[in-house]
């Protein structure tokens, strides 16, 4: 029998979060102070239907919150690289920015900014791909402890526990890799903001001179966060790999 075509988890793909997102808004907008922990909860219920609905489609197509996870940690591996690439070129416009002079302070001034604005917008996308990774991880894991309990095989039961188990360690290990890197991320973008703001109305060789210091400091932060992401990346090769040969 010929396999059904995945494009349509494409779609699937690129409409569910949207669809989750619409509804939650909705709900939000209804909310009266006096109401909003009943609106919280009707949000959290309706979200958790959402997914429910969303992982039922996607099953019927051969894709299950295994075949997700993989596809979210690809995503979420994918993101911080082109994040960690945006932070190499703004640490490249700073150490720009360091060096002129006269005239060519504004062109460089406008690069740097242009840097760091795409910067903030790559962090975001990192967040939000690594809330989807985790949102998977989690019913995926439910989801498989409570099966394992309906098997009524005792060394079936022991030995998917088991696996259970292994891929829970190796996820972890490499989610805290993941979370280390993400949280780098914001503090270099305050001090990059910092830059940015104060070397808005104070561009001269003056004001250029007074922060090499803090320049320094700012470069340092972000060579340590490239270094983190490089390694949380590796980490996620590494599960993706691991899952595979699973199959």
């Amino acid at each position: 029998m010929a396999r059904r075509p995945r494009a349509s988890t494409e779609r699937l793909d690129s409409s569910d979060a949207l669809s989750c997102t619409t509804s939650a808004r909705k709900y939000y907008r209804a909310m009266k102070s006096r109401w909003a922990l009943a609106g919280v909860l009707v949000v959290a219920l309706t979200l958790m239907g959402c997914r429910s609905a969303i992982y039922s489609a996607y099953e019927k197509v051969g894709v299950y919150k295994r075949d997700l996870l993989k596809k979210r940690v690809i995503a979420a591996r994918n993101e911080e690289k082109a994040a960690g690439e945006q932070f190499k070129d703004a640490l490249t416009r700073l150490r720009e920015l360091y060096g002129s002079q006269g005239t060519a302070l504004e062109k460089t001034y406008n690069h740097l900014k242009g840097e760091y604005d795409d910067a903030v917008s790559r962090a975001e996308a990192v967040h939000k791909r690594v809330r989807d990774m985790e949102t998977v991880a989690n019913d995926l894991f439910i989801e498989w402890e409570k099966e394992i309990g309906q098997i009524s095989s005792t060394a079936m039961q022991s030995s998917s526990r088991q696996q259970l188990r292994q891929t829970r360690d190796r996820y972890e290990d490499m989610h805290s890799a993941l979370k280390r890197a993400e949280r780098s991320m914001d503090p270099v973008l305050v001090k990059l903001r910092d830059h940015v703001l104060y070397l808005k109305h104070n561009l001269n060789a003056q004001a250029i001179a007074s922060l090499k210091g803090e320049s320094a400091a700012i470069q340092n932060d972000i060579a340590r966060l490239i270094d983190d992401m490089n390694q949380s990346i590796q980490k996620a090769d590494s599960f993706i790999k691991e899952m595979e040969a699973q199959k």
